[in-house]
């Protein structure tokens, strides 16, 4: 294989797509579009409607629903109780497919969405776990504002629909989970942060009209899901055994945050059991929780064809009926599938069913509808209507997708004179390695069609002379090219190492056996370490984290960086870290483990905490006793940041009631309820210096490690704040912690509890000791 010299970008998106166009499940399939939107109450063209209350603007919600809903026959509910929804041309009601994704960028994964010759692409952000390595949560939102506008915009012109499956916020729990990538990472405060967010970026209504939703999202996979296949143990078989701790302090807040902070318009169940009952069948779960405790304003949906898995692979009921009336009497709302429009009119007739619970399913997929626009007639004279193509893949859009990979990308090693490179000092440059001259594998999965590509070389030649040699054929690298490499590496300057995988080896259906780089990545990244000239770079391109210990220890290898699946600009954003236009302030979300951990610790165990007896390590950074490759939170600078401890207390006080208990006796913890926790709240206030001489991010992580209770966290993240420091110069930075809150931490039974004794914050390497008492 001949080595390339380039001075400029080789290769087109053009050719890329030519490649690709024999895999059809790679593109999306281009469609001749309608271009007017799909919506009902047209009154403009059929003013009979206008009678209809339900197509009154001006009436509740609630009573616009109830309306609807005395129009329409049983198996016209039904039709709506599924994504495929049926029309009722009657009533002036088109069909209308729920199923749309827009998971990092509007995506056509999903029959809803399409591209097209009128909007041929989107802007496509980085995959989620890299994004939530920027710890940027204005950036989580401002990036769903523009997801949605693009949305709206696609569906003004009959390319889209307006409501979309996305966030995925399960917790990154296992580093070989294939859909790890999909998530904010494995901590539960960093995903809710995320999580809510996203959502508030996607769905809050430019109005100002807390009831209207811009788009609406969805906040999945509903709960404790984070296996896909492993080792023949797949998520439509498995049941997750969790203990009501782990579930409320691990699993369960991202959703919570989802609905009670995001106001989420939904939640997707999940293929698995939880504790032996399918998660889509369990009225606890979701009627009990979801809709009882966290108030959801919104439907429930399944996971696509969740329902016929219970019924068909996990044989939880004897029949089809049981299965329709179960999962409807559970709380769900919407089938994705059509298990629920084949079989739920046989459940009602069969008396496993009453009416009122279809009525009162349908309801909230009317409800939301409504709330949506879709309605209020044409939508063009609407607040979105004026929206099109032209608002789609815009300059400003694409250099937030630039810009969103640059704060991601986190250093994790940076001998001293390696990284930044210097544009005048570096005449050549090695460009090594199978991810290199990547385009579809760095917009990872649920994608759509992006703007446009800027690879890894295309980004590094447009600042340097570049030679490029692929070294494997693909990420597997069953054999590489080392000879060839090598020859390039000890002729350049310096040589930039693109490594990972991709969708080949990580995704949705497909786990990892093993956390080591694959093939002879290893053997062709200390080779040419050994022969180069000059600095070594080696940037790993996944979603989840390897095993990389001879690359850290390998002197020669002076830096690492990981870059996720970092989107349509990716390859702009790691030229612009690794020549010094951008200081990097990424921080990784998630733990990387060495090799040995997958050897002792099986995918389906779902514990968190570590059992000693047995020599279970547990799970994340929280829990987990062994040792490291990375650890979360890891990320350098180009700069130094100094911490300096402004204002704490020293002490907390919890008021409690005139004889409770905990006066007369001692007490491990209390109960964190509101009688207790009202105003209970102090602040943390922190200066951060720049000690370098290069301006730069920063985020602040305010840890705390609370006394040893109840097996609590042996450290969990309190609060995170981003900063920019200009060199030499400070920021104040300040952290409001609520006691019961954040503080508190989660008991045997799943209860929150204020554990009392010593609390150690703790800022980079400073540690405050709080003395939490009553």
């Amino acid at each position: 294989m001949a080595s390339l010299i380039n001075s400029a970008p080789k290769v087109t998106v053009f050719l890329f797509f030519l490649s690709c166009f024999s895999h059809f499940f790679l593109i999306p399939n281009w469609v001749s579009a309608q271009n007017s939107p799909v919506f009902a109450c047209d009154v403009d063209n059929n003013p009979e409607l206008g009678q209809f209350g339900f197509c009154n603007t001006s009436s509740e919600t609630a009573v616009r629903v109830a309306d609807l809903l005395k129009r329409l026959t049983l198996e016209e509910k039904i039709g709506w109780l599924v994504d495929g929804a049926s029309a009722v041309s009657r009533l002036g009601i088109p069909k209308y497919e729920w199923w749309s994704e827009a998971l990092h960028g509007v995506s056509y994964v999903g029959p809803g969405t399409h591209f097209s010759s009128v909007v041929p692409g989107a802007t496509s952000f980085p995959q989620v776990i890299l994004t939530a390595a920027s710890f940027n949560a204005s950036l989580f939102e401002v990036i769903g504002k523009v997801v949605s506008t693009e949305a709206r915009a696609m569906y003004n012109v009959g390319l889209a629909g307006l409501t979309y499956w996305s966030p995925n916020v399960n917790i990154f729990r296992d580093p070989r989970w294939g859909r790890g990538q999909e998530t904010p990472g494995e901590d539960p405060l960093l995903s809710s942060k995320y999580a809510s967010g996203y959502v508030r970026g996607l769905q809050q209504s430019d109005d100002g009209n807390a009831d209207r939703l811009k788009v609406a999202a969805c906040c999945k996979h509903y709960t404790a899901y984070d296996l896909d296949n492993w080792k023949g143990v797949d998520r439509f078989h498995f049941n997750a055994v969790v203990t009501k701790q782990d579930m409320d302090d691990t699993f369960q807040p991202p959703f919570k945050s989802c609905v009670i902070d995001g106001n989420v318009a939904s939640v997707m169940c999940s293929y698995n059991q939880v504790n032996g009952i399918p998660a889509c069948a369990d009225p606890d779960l979701l009627s009990g929780v979801v809709r009882g405790q966290w108030k959801l304003n919104g439907y429930i949906v399944s996971d696509c064809d969740s329902v016929d898995v219970f019924y068909n692979n996990q044989h939880y009921t004897k029949t089809p009926e049981e299965a329709a009336a179960k999962a409807i009497l559970a709380g769900l709302d919407l089938n994705c599938g059509n298990f629920l429009g084949q079989h739920t009119e046989a459940a009602v007739k069969g008396g496993l069913l009453n009416e009122s619970a279809v009525d009162n399913a349908v309801s909230n997929n009317f409800a939301t509808m409504m709330r949506l626009g879709f309605f209020d007639g044409n939508p063009s004279k609407a607040i979105y209507g004026k929206l099109g193509p032209k608002d789609v893949c815009t300059q400003e859009h694409q250099e937030l997708a630039r810009e969103a990979a640059r704060q991601g990308i986190v250093l994790l090693k940076n001998s001293e004179g390696s990284l930044p490179l210097s544009p005048t000092a570096i005449k050549t440059l090695a460009v090594i390695g199978p991810n290199a001259n990547v385009t579809k594998t760095m917009i990872g999965n649920y994608e759509g069609t992006p703007c446009k590509y800027t690879t890894p070389l295309q980004g590094l030649t447009a600042l340097a002379a570049t030679t490029y040699v692929p070294g494997c054929s693909n990420v597997a690298c069953g054999t590489a090219q080392i000879d060839e490499a090598k020859k390039a590496a000890a002729a350049a300057d310096a040589t930039v190492l693109v490594v990972g995988i991709d969708q080949s080896i990580e995704a949705e259906g497909r786990d990892r056996i093993d956390i080591r780089l694959p093939g002879q990545q290893p053997l062709l990244i200390t080779e040419v370490a050994k022969a180069s000239k000059g600095n070594v770079i080696l940037v790993i391109m996944s979603g989840g984290g390897f095993d990389i210990s001879f690359a850290k220890n390998d002197d020669k290898i002076t830096s690492i960086l990981w870059v996720g699946y970092p989107g349509e600009a990716g390859g702009a954003a790691i030229a612009d870290v690794i020549f010094g236009s951008y200081n990097p302030s990424g921080r990784l979300p998630m733990t990387w483990y060495p090799e040995s951990y997958v050897d002792k610790v099986p995918m389906t165990n779902m514990n968190m905490r570590p059992d000693p007896a047995s020599g279970y390590p547990g799970r994340t950074y929280r829990f987990y006793t062994g040792e490291t490759v990375y650890t979360f939170g890891d990320g350098l600078s180009y700069t130094q940041f100094n911490h300096h401890l402004v204002r704490a207390p020293k002490s907390v006080s919890i008021p409690l009631q005139e004889g409770h208990s905990c006066h007369s006796s001692k007490c491990k913890s209390v109960d964190a309820v509101d009688e207790s926790c009202k105003n209970l709240a102090f602040d943390i206030h922190l200066r951060v210096k720049n000690v370098g001489n290069i301006s730069g991010s920063h985020t602040v992580f305010l840890f705390s490690s609370p006394p040893s209770v109840h097996n609590s966290p042996q450290k969990h993240l309190l609060g995170f704040e981003k900063v920019f420091v200009t060199t030499q110069a400070e920021a104040l930075v300040r952290f409001n912690v609520d006691v019961c809150k954040d503080l508190s931490i989660v008991d045997e039974l799943g209860n929150r509890k204020v554990a009392m004794g010593n609390h150690v914050l703790q800022v980079g390497s400073l540690k405050h000791s709080l003395s939490v008492r009553i």
